[in-house]
Parts: structure tokens; C-alpha cells; sequence
């Protein structure tokens, strides 16, 4: 019969997970489900120019707020990455995420691939970067317009960005098709799981195993 023994904790930094993908490709749907079953991990909440949608809460989906107040914050420094997506600005606050990573939280952004790239040129190292595709375009179109919360207009200019966003997969760490959404939460889940356990990432390790070993 085996024992069960009491679970170890070995302090470690923080890393940052960035899940990318088309406009449509689910990346905000996987993304909550995997936030609702990973302990340990939090939600980078951007602030947006976007007009916000019926569905979205200020402060839980994005931090809602005019051009002027987003301008104001570029220019004192607030972003660790902004971009401009289909005419509305984006960015992600600094101050909040330093201080996750700091405290060993991982912290997980749904971002485009501009902004991944801005991150890897911040931190590299703490940079873990997921790619979600789509089965086939017509699943990516019935997507978005199974949301309804798009005009005809806008839906159509997504599809037709939808190729040039497509062209970035190989930037990325890790690739999912995006076929059903247990298989993309699990797929999510175990990349974090892995990437917790690389020996850089635990800041503690060099000291448990010296206290193993009889040394100070």
C-alpha cells in the first residue's frame, strides 16, 4: 500500500503565460476555463479603448477607458505591452503583474501577437507563449458569429485579418488546434504544469536539496 506524504512547496518566480490566437479562435474561452480550474494563476486584466460588451464586466473581462486616459498612461510608462487592434488600443499594466510574479502567481495574458512580441522583448526567460488555431476557417467565421455580439462589418474584417494573424503560429512556444474546448483547457493545463517544474523557475530548489544533502 502506498502512503500518502504531505506535498512539498519549493518557492519559485512566477512566469508569464500568453495564449494568442485569431479573433474567434476561443482563446478568452479557454482562457477563463483554465483560470477556473488552475490554482496559483491569475488573469492579466488589460485595459482597453474598446467599447465594452454586454457580456463583459469592468475590472474582471477589461478595464474600461477613453483614448485621452490611455494616452495619458503610455506616456507615464504604465505598459509593460500596448497595441492598437482593430481600432481600439489595448495594453497590459505594469505594476500588477511584477508584483504576481514576484510573489510566485503565474500570470496568465490573452493578448494578440503583438503584444507577444513586445513581451519577449521585456523577459524572454519568463515568457511562456501558446498559439491557439482553428480547425478550419468556417469554424473560425461560425465562431464569431455564433458570439453575436459583432456587426455583419466587423465580422468580415476580422475573417479577412484572420490569414495575416494566422501567419504568426511559429512565433510561438506551443501550438493547439482548438477543436474542442476540453482537450484546449487540458492542452493549456499541462503546459503549465511542465513549465513550473523546469529547475530555473525554482528559485527554492538549491536550498531543499542542500538541506537533503546535510548542508547549510
Amino acid at each position: 500500500m502506498i502512503e500518502k506524504t504531505p506535498s512539498l512547496t519549493i518557492a519559485r518566480r512566477g512566469f508569464m503565460v500568453v495564449l494568442s490566437s485569431p479573433s474567434g479562435a476561443g482563446k478568452t474561452t479557454v482562457a477563463h476555463h483554465v483560470l477556473n480550474l488552475e490554482e496559483g494563476l491569475e488573469l492579466s486584466i488589460s485595459v482597453t479603448t474598446r467599447p465594452q460588451r454586454a457580456s463583459e464586466k469592468e475590472g474582471e473581462d477589461y478595464h474600461f477607458v477613453d483614448k485621452a486616459t490611455f494616452s495619458h498612461m503610455v506616456q507615464e510608462d504604465h505598459f509593460l505591452e500596448h497595441a492598437l487592434v482593430y481600432g481600439h488600443h489595448y495594453g497590459t499594466p505594469k505594476a500588477s503583474v511584477e508584483n504576481h510574479l514576484e510573489a510566485g502567481t503565474d500570470i496568465l495574458f490573452d493578448i494578440d501577437w503583438q503584444g507577444t512580441q513586445q513581451l519577449k522583448q521585456i523577459s524572454t526567460a519568463n515568457l511562456v507563449s501558446i498559439f491557439l488555431l482553428p480547425p478550419t476557417l468556417e469554424t473560425l467565421e461560425a465562431r464569431l458569429r455564433g458570439r453575436a455580439e459583432d456587426m455583419d462589418e466587423t465580422i468580415r474584417l476580422r475573417m479577412s485579418k484572420a490569414s495575416g494573424e494566422l501567419s504568426h503560429w511559429a512565433e510561438y512556444d506551443y501550438v493547439i488546434i482548438n477543436t474542442t474546448l476540453a482537450e484546449s483547457v487540458h492542452a493549456v493545463r499541462s503546459i503549465i504544469q511542465a513549465e513550473r517544474l523546469k529547475r530555473r523557475r525554482q528559485v527554492g530548489l538549491a536550498g531543499f536539496v542542500n538541506s537533503l544533502r546535510g548542508e547549510d
